[in-house]
This record gives structure tokens, sequence and C-alpha cells, in this order.
């Protein structure tokens, strides 16, 4: 019997005394009974003299915050709280850090934060983004963006291990050393001061003697404070301006940046890094944003999890939850979750979940199997096979949505120039091409299956292992089937109607390069549809003078040779003065599910704000991997 995978985390075992939480585990409360955000203030915000500095953030910079143990999640509404409250600049953000190995299930931090009325507008917006419980990084976006979370679900000392940030500001919280001490062994303290800086200050309930000698050892300059109420005496540190600093220290403020390419993957990180107070400029040989593969009426948010929880199947969920969490801004203007059933079709299919299922724990509002009845029942019309039924996902306008993401202040449109030339000059790239040449510090090259050819003009000496794959979808006329009142996915996907079409497809053409459309192709997405879901048609389906006169959608989807996305920086590649440029890319058909958290991890790299992909995963994205030197032929 294989090792089962349980991608799924334990959720603290909460006792509650009077109103108050309490873990079974630590045998400790949460907060203090009497007054725990008055608690809070005294032990971690005013120490890190948080208002203060806050109100000198200058523009486009950012303020983190690091934490030993999430628990309620108190001590970040107590710091959003004082962000909210500061003279703070709306193009500057606060990023904070936590790690939480036992998290509170969605009722239980429902139940605690309903403790503090003056937090409730707070404490309602974390609670409808808070992730499920899955272990690995979380990215959270609240106030607009202006407030980032990067919750890690699992042990303090992988967190800290596996995310890459410089802290500003430590809240050394968590249960008493006494109680919880693995949370306090010198392995965890030697971390802090790698994820620190000169001026980096802390704060701790704490004042064991252990703690305090580690902790100046470690470079920081200790103090004795009072304690809260009854607590004689705590902790505060920071490590001097005159200290030695890291490499990583510090948020350095954005360069000029030009954005090739404005398909989901170019629109969202335009979008992402403007809201960050960066001006972008975007540019593509189109009229307007939202073209080529991501010019189609509907897509579906999708991924095939792995029966195996290895580092694909992590980075697929990983952006499956961010992505449906990003999108709900725009719900009913783009985005529409109305559920989506992947069928267990045919007897592999059946096989590969069964075995997912055992394998695997998800919760339920990630995912759930269901039979047939069901899967029709939610569908809404009769499927002969159950599958998972993915709750929160659906389907997207993506040509819509990426002229949406693009209409935005900082963002400056270079609209119908085609790309000529990528050089570096004088330490800027110079892009030459069908209009006036650009001098920007940065590019992006986020164009799809032309990122090759893109790439070829910086005059490297190898070449990506890109390639590009046809896929063909094709309109249906609503009249003609019983349409769906959520996303059905098997051998095709379709979607429900919009604007009295339903889409379906999406042909995987590995040898044919045309980009007209085909009746081939159409006739192949009609077949395959057809068995999948013999009862879709309310007569007849189409017959070959129908199929012929179908209208449909041709695009072509960036593939790697590891069907795995690129997201990166190509500083050092081999001996090539690259400098400066960046790859995304290679999403395969996957686009609109990995875009948001690529784009979101791409924007941190360029801004210097801590990464929402952990270590492990940011050498899976890494367009290093797909570089050859010698030009031999791709097999």
């Amino acid at each position: 019997m294989a090792e089962v995978v349980a991608p799924a985390i334990e959720p603290a075992d909460i006792l509650w005394q009077d109103g108050v939480p309490e873990s079974r585990l630590f045998g400790d409360v949460y907060f203090n009974r009497d007054n725990g955000l008055e608690e809070t203030r005294h032990v971690f915000i005013r120490p890190n003299r948080l208002s203060e500095r806050f109100a000198r953030l200058p523009d486009n910079a950012a303020f983190v915050i690091a934490e030993f143990g999430f628990g309620t999640g108190l001590n970040f509404l107590a710091a959003w709280q004082a962000w909210r409250n500061s003279p703070v600049n709306q193009r500057t953000t606060l990023h904070f850090v936590s790690a939480e190995r036992y998290p509170l299930t969605r009722e239980d931090l429902t139940r605690a934060l309903a403790l503090w009325p003056e937090l409730q507008d707070l404490g309602n917006e974390l609670i409808r983004h808070y992730p499920p419980l899955v272990r690995g990084v979380h990215r959270v976006l609240l106030d607009g963006g202006q407030v980032r979370l990067t919750l890690y679900f699992g042990d303090v000392l992988d967190a800290l291990r596996e995310l890459e940030f410089t802290a500003d500001a430590w809240f050394l919280d968590g249960f008493s050393p006494s109680r919880n001490p693995s949370m306090w062994l010198d392995d965890a303290i030697l971390q802090i001061r790698h994820h620190s800086k000169p001026g980096t200050t802390l704060a701790t309930f704490t004042a064991v003697g252990r703690i305090r000698r580690t902790l100046t050892d470690r470079g920081f300059t200790m103090t004795k404070v009072e304690g809260f109420e009854r607590k004689r005496e705590m902790l505060t540190g920071v490590i001097p301006e005159s200290a030695f600093e890291t490499p990583e220290a510090g948020a350095r403020k954005p360069a000029s940046i030009a954005i090739i390419g404005a398909g989901i993957a170019g629109s969202l990180l335009a979008r992402n890094l403007a809201e960050r107070g960066v001006k972008v400029l975007l540019v593509d040989g189109a009229n307007n944003a939202g073209n080529a593969a991501s010019g189609n009426l509907q897509g579906a948010l999708y991924v095939k999890l792995g029966v195996e929880f290895n580092a694909q199947t992590q980075l697929a969920l990983s952006a499956l939850l961010f992505s449906q969490r990003y999108y709900a801004p725009y719900r009913n203007n783009g985005w529409y979750p109305t559920g989506l059933l992947q069928m267990a079709w045919g007897e592999n299919e059946q096989q590969r979940q069964e075995r997912f299922l055992d394998r695997n724990h998800y919760p339920p509002e990630v995912l759930a199997p269901v039979n047939a009845a069901e899967a029709s029942n939610r569908t809404g019309i009769p499927v002969e096979s159950g599958g998972l039924w993915y709750a929160h996902s659906g389907w997207l306008e993506p040509a819509a949505l990426c002229k949406t993401l693009a209409d935005h202040p900082n963002i400056q449109h270079c609209f119908g120039m085609e790309v000529q030339g990528l050089a570096k000059c004088d330490d800027q790239w110079v892009i030459t091409g069908s209009g006036p040449d650009i001098r920007t510090d940065r590019i992006a090259l986020c164009s799809g299956h032309q990122t090759p050819e893109l790439a070829s003009l910086t005059g490297m000496d190898g070449y990506f292992r890109f390639k590009p794959i046809r896929g063909q979808v094709s309109h249906l006329p609503e009249e003609r089937i019983h349409s769906p009142k959520a996303v059905i996915c098997g051998p095709r996907y379709l979607n429900p109607s919009n604007k009295g079409v339903c889409v379906t497809g999406a042909t995987f053409d590995l040898h044919e390069l045309s980009p007209r459309e085909s009746v081939d192709s159409h006739r192949e997405n009609l077949t395959e549809l057809t068995t999948m879901l013999p009862e879709l048609w309310k007569n007849e389906p189409p017959s070959e003078t129908e199929t012929e006169a179908l209208e449909g959608r041709v695009g072509f989807r960036c593939t790697t040779h590891d069907y795995q996305p690129v997201a990166g920086s190509l500083d050092n590649l081999e001996g090539n003065k690259l400098d400066g440029l960046y790859l995304f890319t290679g999403l395969g058909s996957k686009g609109l599910t990995y875009a948001p958290l690529l784009a979101e991890f791409l924007a941190d790299k360029l801004t210097g704000q801590p990464a929402c992909l952990p270590r492990s995963l940011e050498k899976r994205v890494n367009p290093h991997r797909c570089y050859k030197m010698a030009k031999t032929e791709i097999t």
C-alpha cells in the first residue's frame, strides 16, 4: 500500500473556556482573557514603533512584519488597524508573513474574532479570504492589495527556510517556550537573523534568559521592558544600524518596466505592478489587450491535480486557490464562479480519480467527489459519470478581463507596435520596432508562443525549449444544446452559455500550425463532446452542414519541454548579458489559473518584496531550466 499523502493540515484543537479559545495541544490561551487586543498593542505594536515607522515610509515602499504563530490572526489585525490609522501613502504596501502549524478552522476563526467589535470590518475581510487548510504557502490580498498576507501552514522552521523575505519587524508570538519549545529552538532564532537587516526590530512576550542570550548572540541588542498586566517583564530588540547588511535586506524602489505582450499573463503582471505604484508600459502588436490565446470568449478556471502530492501538484493547487481569490472582485464582470465538474470519464480516469482520493485528503471547500446523480444536479444536465466537484471554480471571459486589467492610471499602452529589436545600451534596454524606440530599465516578455522569437532578438547564444500548440474552440449556439449551469471538463470542456453561445474545446494540435479555423477541428470537438455528454443536444447533434457553418477561434498555447510554466529573471544566464530581462510564459492550457499567482510572484521579485512562492517552487518555474546553449534538434 502506497504511503498516503495528505495535503490538508490538521486544524487547531480548540477548547472554548468562557468564550476564550485555548489550545488543547499546548494547554494555553491564544490571548489575554481580559483584554487580548490591548495585550497585542502593548507587546508588539508599540515596542516595534509601527505607527511612527509607517508614517515615514516613502512612495512605493513596503514594510514587512514577520510572526511566529498566526493563531487567531489578532496580531495581524492589530497591525493592519495601525496601518490604516497611520498617514501611509496609497502607493505603499504592508506585508505580513506568518507561520502556523495548527491553523484555526474558518468557524473557530470567526468565533474568536467576534470578540473584537472594533476589528469587525478587518476581521470579516480576513475571514472571507481565509484560505482552505492546506499545507504550504498562501498569499492573501487585502485592502485592495495594499495589505499582503503570506500565511505558511506548516512548521515554523520549514517556513523560515522556504520563504524569501526580509523583515522590518518581528512578532515573536506563539505559545510560551515551556509549552511549545520547538518554536523557540536555536535554529529558529538563527533564521530570524537571516531574515533581518540593520534596523530590524522585534518584540516578544517572553523574558526567558535563554531566548534573550540567543538573540543577543545573533546580533540583536536586547532589552527587558515592562510586561502586560500581571506579567512583570518582556523582551524587545533591534539590530543596530551599524551591523552587517545581508544581501537580501530591504525593498528597493521599482525601476521603469516595459511588458511585451498584453494577453492574460502580461495584463495581470501590469495590473499587479500598477497597483503597487509602479509605472508600466504595456506593449503589444495588436490594437488592444486580450488577443492571441487570451482572446477566447470563455475559458475554464481549472487544473488537474496529480495523484501524488509532489511539487508539480503543489504548484497547481497553489495557483488554483490563489486565482479563485484573485478573481473574486471581478465576479459577474469577467469571472463567473459557477463551480466545475472534472468528470471521471472512461475507465482510466475513473481509476486515476480513485487513486487520487485514496492517497490524498483535500478539504471539501477545495474539491469533493460526487456521483453521477450529484454531478447531474450540480451541472444542470444529464451526466453519465461522477467525478470531482470544485465548488469555487468556474469560467472567465479572458479577452474582456485583459482589457479591464490593462485599464489603470499607472499603465501606459503602446499597442500596434511590432517589436523588432531588444538590446542592452548604457545599463538600459532599448526596444525597437514599428514605433519610436523605447528605453526602459527592465523588460518582461509575456508573449506566449512568440517568446522564443523575441528572446532571440537579444542576441543570446542558445535557445529556449518552448513550443506552440494549436488549440481550436467551437462556439455552440445556445438554442441547440442543454446549456450547463457549471463548467464540465472531460475529453473536452463545456462552459455555461454566455451571450447565446457555449464555448467548447479545445483541440490539442502538436503538428498543425495553421491559424485558420478548420472544419476538421470543429468535427473533432463535436465528436468528443457528444461522446462525453450524449444527452447534451436538444435534438440531433449538428449535421455536416451545420458543422461546416460553426464559428470558433484558433489560439496557440506556449508550453515548455516539461509542461511547467516559466516566471523569473534571466540574470546570469550562461554568460549572456541579460540583467533586467524577465520571462513569463509557458502557461499551456492552464494560463487563466497559473497566471495570477505567477504574476504576483514576478511582481514580488521586480519590487524586492516578499515572495509568494516558496524556494522549492521558485526553482520549478525558473526559466534557466528551459535554456539550451547548443542548437540541437528537439525530440
